[in-house]
């Protein structure tokens, strides 16, 4: 996966990361993952180089979550949440950061300045 942000801008999460990033002159491409939703296989990248496995940066609150029945003890395989989250990005936690071969969920946004 390329260095990046992965970005919602009607997320307030997502714009403070990204204005802490570019206040400290860290200029990354930004991604809308909404508008260019990420493949399977960049997923599973992201979640390699977070240490994280899929179900963890699944956003479970998410009003879409209950609505598509799902339930985070379901037994889903990590595959399976992939799928999940390349099928609905709305459920991606948010932003994550890309940066140098290692990546940072930004929640809260001070947590991807351990990228710098």
């Amino acid at each position: 996966m390329r260095d990046c942000i992965l970005h919602n801008p009607r997320c307030s999460k997502s714009r403070e990361a990204l204005k802490l990033l570019q206040d400290r002159g860290v200029d990354l491409p930004v991604i809308e993952y909404l508008q260019h939703p990420l493949k399977a296989a960049e997923l599973r990248d992201i979640c390699k180089l977070l240490g994280k496995k899929p179900l963890e940066i699944v956003r479970t609150k998410e009003a879409l979550f209950s609505e598509l029945g799902l339930s985070a003890d379901n037994g889903y395989s990590d595959a399976q949440w992939i799928a999940v989250l390349a099928e609905h990005p709305k459920l991606l936690e948010r932003p994550i950061v890309v940066r140098n071969g290692k990546a940072a969920v930004g929640r809260p946004p001070e947590a991807v300045l351990a990228l710098l």
